[in-house]
């Protein structure tokens, strides 16, 4: 049996993840945006997400706000009390009041997520309010988590970096194939990275399209970003792509893009650091 065919649950401590960087949860009857992307064919509630970490070996988790829910934390909050193993992310209005960031930095909040992507017309993050937000991000040690489409995010990353908060790009940074590596969108993302204080996560592999091109989004960002600047992701329940995705399948898309066993401890020690330093 070759290394790449032994079930995630059978690998040794050092060939499983530390720290699942991106995953959701929610349940049908939370309230929904009327414009949501995509309706969940069935619940993902936080006990079924701790018991797929625990089939996989793996020791913590991060929840990012998913969009469909808006600014609807109430569910990952719960979650957050659950487990000492969970951080998360969420989506709050620029106008939040600091004493509310604050409680949630007590619940277990390490970030809020910038969710564009489907967003025919994203707000203006260049506005006072939301360079009031970054900046409140930025002095309490959250960082902002940004996806959208990689031919996009140049609007957006100039405003972050400057703004002062870590930065973290869902997705690879999304770049469109056959030639995203040499958009615009992830030549602007590359630049952050060297610039020290933004982060990619190698997640969501499986929504970016031939497989061959992801490998090379993937092997071009490990080159360039190093151990350091990267961090790994489920994307558990894998919304829309829930019939054909596995937890196990998630780590095997990782093992293939990073197929050196101390290159993955590397980059799980950072996002050990990153969400639980």
């Amino acid at each position: 049996m070759t290394s790449s065919s032994i079930p995630v649950r059978q690998l040794p401590l050092t060939e499983v993840p530390l720290v699942d960087a991106h995953a959701h949860v929610y349940t049908l009857d939370m309230p929904m945006l009327d414009s949501a992307w995509h309706k969940p064919p069935a619940d993902a509630p936080i006990e079924a997400y701790l018991k797929a970490l625990d089939q996989a070996g793996v020791h913590f988790g991060v929840l990012a706000a998913a969009s469909m829910y808006g600014d609807y934390n109430d569910y990952m909050l719960e979650a957050l009390k659950a487990s000492k193993r969970l951080r998360a992310t969420v989506i709050v209005d620029p106008d939040i009041d600091p004493s509310a960031l604050r409680a949630l930095d007590q619940a277990g909040v390490v970030g809020v997520r910038l969710q564009f992507r489907n967003v025919d017309t994203p707000p203006d993050i260049s506005s006072y309010s939301y360079q009031r937000l970054f900046r409140r991000i930025a002095d309490i040690g959250w960082h902002v988590q940004l996806h959208d489409e990689g031919w996009r995010l140049q609007d957006y990353i100039k405003h972050l970096v400057d703004a002062g908060p870590r930065l973290v790009i869902d997705h690879m940074g999304r770049p469109p194939a056959p030639d995203g590596l040499e958009a615009e969108g992830f030549r602007e993302v590359l630049r952050a990275v060297d610039k020290g204080n933004a982060w990619v996560k190698l997640s969501g592999g499986f929504r970016l399209g031939d497989p061959e091109f992801v490998g090379q989004v993937a092997n071009t960002l490990l080159k360039h970003a190093g151990t350091e600047r990267l961090l790994w992701g489920s994307d558990w329940p894998f919304a829309a792509f829930e019939d054909s995705m596995t937890y196990e399948g998630a780590i095997e898309l990782y093992r293939r893009f990073v197929p050196d066993a101390e290159t993955r401890r590397a980059i799980d020690q950072t996002a050990l650091r990153f969400y639980f330093s």
